[in-house]
């Protein structure tokens, strides 16, 4: 994985875990109202106890759990993989299909919910592909949570973090049959390619392992709609969308070097510029220990952009910016305006 990527990912994984700081529950004062909860859970009062000592800091913590799950599965897995594949989300309306493909749609979902037929890739594909000139009609409106395109295919996933349940994956299968049926209407000289995408396999004792026949043999209607080929779990999702080994491995370890308890005291010591004048050395070593690769370019230039700002008011402004805003984004504008600073500067005139 390149140094800019890595980078990107860092900087996602800052933006989760600030966020997650901001929103911690230090008490429990402005619990929304959980009288149910709490009933119940007084009957677990004594075993909560060994491991928390407060029922609404416990009820408090649950909710603040629930919104890390909800972040990951609606931002951060989304953006990682955008990031990997040079991706983006996608939505797709005005498309067609023909009488004949829905007739031939409708049949496949229902021997699969009848269990007359078993999921078949190749097959479902050369049949919902074969146009006839019988009765246009709108296919139904959908979206990719990753798509990315080439000259010969298209390809879409979306991100599941759990396993729906039984509904879900008729209405899933359908959504794959109509949306490949009316892109390949649309772009017949190319593949068209929809997986199911699974961050992690939770039924795997390793944290990148996973065991596909496993997870599918979980759900017994996961099978009925779901030939292999179209999911991608754990690694092998992240290394599809990478087109690299060992990709999950590299996210982790990225995460792992950010999400230490001394986050919170390095976050505010590389977002207050002026802290490059306290502790330089500090400062690049957390700068590296993040990814940061961009700021640490402008880091090792730094003495000569202030010199270069002496006579340019709109650059001193931008270099004393921090580093990330006010809803912890990174401010993106700032160092390409700074490293594109770099570019023309005379060094030799300045050593």
């Amino acid at each position: 994985m390149d140094s800019l990527k890595k980078e990107k990912i860092a900087l996602e994984v800052v933006k989760t875990v600030k966020s997650k700081f901001d929103d911690f529950p230090e008490d429990a004062s402005n619990n929304r109202n959980a009288p149910f909860h709490e009933a119940f859970l007084n009957a677990f009062k004594l075993r909560i106890e060994h491991y928390v000592t407060d029922i609404p800091i416990f009820v408090s913590l649950a909710s603040w759990m629930h919104g890390l799950n909800t972040r990951l599965g609606q931002s951060f897995f989304e953006k990682t993989a955008h990031i990997l594949c040079d991706g983006e989300k996608r939505k797709f309306a005005n498309l067609k299909i023909n009488d004949h493909q829905q007739s031939v749609i409708n049949g496949i979902i229902a021997s699969c919910k009848n269990s007359t037929r078993l999921p078949n890739l190749f097959s479902e594909n050369e049949e919902i592909y074969l146009k006839l000139d019988v009765g246009e009609i709108d296919a139904p409106n959908f979206s990719a949570d990753v798509f990315f395109e080439d000259e010969t295919s298209l390809t879409l996933i979306e991100l599941k973090t759990v396993k729906p349940n039984s509904d879900v994956f008729k209405e899933q299968k359908s959504k794959f049959l109509n949306g490949k049926a009316a892109l390949k209407n649309r772009f017949p000289a190319k593949e068209i390619h929809f997986y199911l995408g699974f961050p992690f396999d939770p039924l795997h004792k390793e944290k990148c392992g996973y065991d596909k026949k496993r997870f599918f043999d979980y759900s017994v209607d996961f099978k009925k709609y779901f030939a292999n080929e179209e999911v991608l779990l754990s690694n092998e999702l992240w290394d599809f969308l990478s087109q690299e080994k060992n990709t999950m491995e590299d996210i982790l370890e990225i995460i792992n070097k950010i999400a230490q308890p001394d986050f919170m005291d390095k976050f505010d010591f590389i977002n207050d510029v002026k802290n490059i004048a306290v502790d330089k050395g500090k400062y690049k070593a957390i700068l590296s220990d993040w990814f940061m690769k961009r700021e640490l370019v402008m880091l090792d230039h730094y003495d000569k952009i202030k010199v270069a700002a002496k006579e340019d008011k709109r650059l001193q402004r931008v270099l004393s910016q921090n580093l990330f805003d006010s809803e912890n984004e990174y401010k993106e504008n700032r160092i390409l305006s700074l490293l594109s600073v770099l570019n023309k500067i005379d060094f030799s005139n300045m050593a």
